[in-house]
């Protein structure tokens, strides 16, 4: 599979005109922090990184590569002098998901424990449940993988101190959108967790293939806690759909093989998976069950030399998703610390968006450092691409991965597609 980086003309954004928000210039615009919701921060002196990632739940899988990009970076930033003349301190906990609940309890252990700011949740719909809880105490909340475009509207619309790496789903859902017209489909099926992630995304492709002339046959929701899929898969099958995308987590195991039951498996229709369930899947499903599966995971694509050094730090891991843009968002925080010569979330927050836009280009913690010690304007390009975080605190240029599955469920990527949102 020949492997290439591209910009593509996303034609069906350009009909919808979805693709056009303004990059934000620097950190000194960054309004008030929020302050209807947050608090100021007191600092003391010590950059506290805490971590919301899941250890458990359906996005078990994400935890592992997220976790490792969070030690990475915090290995990095201390070996190159730390912030402030200290070095940072870790702390993690456990984001379960949003059937668990759990997140709250283990907010509050990170915010005891002083983080000024917390890397994650790793779900859209988890990171809703604690949101206010970690900006009303005046630290920074920096996600590597929410992508709902729920955090770029109404109340989190406008600067505040949340911030995330990762794209919103307007551009992933272009992309597969994109995918699914350039592979010749016509007549789509959707079928997508009810949550604010599954809706959202659902809708993006949805809109994505109207605007460019294909039909979506079906778009049908399931409940996450539900104990069959069998009326929803037949819903799907009775669509007569060319393709199939499937956004789910681990469900994915138990909705595949009904899928298969019904003849609207891989095998039969061309099947697409989103960044929620392209995972590996090798000793999950028989070999060969995924075969020829395409799938979307935002996020440039992760060099050789960061995969070693993740290993380094965990050796046992698979899957790469989101370690990348987990990395960022530690050192951009650290970078935005320096800047404010402060370790209080407020500060921090407003100087975040600044050294990841309009100064000078910079892909390393430590030359970054020194820029900023000269009095230097930095732009941060970090391993997960450009950054270049906007007003809301999301990115407003990113790259998307498009993934295959071989014969023994494991997936290799085949092409980077790059957007501005």
């Amino acid at each position: 599979m020949k492997r290439s980086t591209r910009t593509m003309r996303l034609a069906t954004v350009a009909a919808a005109g979805a693709l056009v928000l303004a990059a934000c210039g620097g950190g000194d615009d960054g309004g008030d922090g929020g302050d209807d919701k947050a608090q100021a921060s007191r600092s003391d002196g010590v950059l506290t990184v805490g971590s919301l990632l899941p250890q458990t739940g359906s996005l078990a899988f994400l935890g592992p590569p997220e976790f490792a990009g969070v030690d990475l970076a915090i290995q990095d930033v201390n070996a190159a002098g730390g912030v402030l003349g200290k070095d940072v301190k870790g702390v993690k906990a456990d984001s379960g998901d949003t059937d668990s609940g759990i997140a709250p309890a283990e907010t509050d252990k990170l915010l005891d424990a002083k983080s000024d700011v917390i890397v994650g949740a790793a779900s859209s719909g988890v990171s809703m449940t604690v949101i206010d809880k970690i900006m009303s105490a005046g630290s920074v909340m920096f996600s590597p993988a929410n992508t709902s475009t729920d955090f770029d509207n109404g109340d989190y619309s406008k600067p505040d101190l949340y911030f995330r790496t990762a794209p919103s789903d307007i551009l992933q859902g272009a992309v597969m959108s994109n995918l699914l017209i350039e592979d010749g489909k016509q007549n789509v099926a959707i079928l997508a967790r009810q949550d604010a992630y599954g809706e959202t995304l659902a809708e993006e492709i949805g809109k994505g293939l109207e605007n460019a002339g294909s039909k979506v046959a079906a778009t049908v929701f399931y409940g996450e806690n539900a104990q069959s899929y069998d009326s929803q898969v037949q819903e799907i099958a009775d669509a007569k759909p060319d393709a199939v995308v499937l956004v789910a987590f681990e469900e994915t195991t138990t909705i595949v093989p009904q899928l298969v039951q019904a003849g609207v498996a891989p095998k039969d229709v061309s099947t697409y998976f989103v960044d929620g369930n392209t995972a590996d899947y090798s000793g999950k499903l028989p070999d060969g069950t995924l075969e020829g599966t395409k799938g979307t995971i935002p996020g440039a694509e992760t060099s050789g030399d960061f995969k070693d050094r993740l290993l380094e730090v965990d050796p046992d891991l698979k899957d790469y998703s989101y370690s990348a843009e987990s990395y960022d968002a530690v050192i951009v925080s650290a970078l935005a610390a320096i800047a404010a010569d402060s370790d209080g979330g407020d500060k921090i927050a407003k100087e975040i968006p600044g050294v990841t836009t309009g100064g000078e280009k910079c892909t390393e913690f430590k030359a970054c450092a020194d820029l900023l010690a000269d009095g230097t304007d930095i732009d941060y390009d970090g391993v997960s691409g450009p950054i270049e975080l906007g007003e809301t605190g999301s990115p407003t240029a990113a790259s998307i991965g498009i993934y295959e599955y071989g014969a023994d469920n494991t997936y290799k990527a085949v092409d980077y597609i790059s957007g501005n949102i």
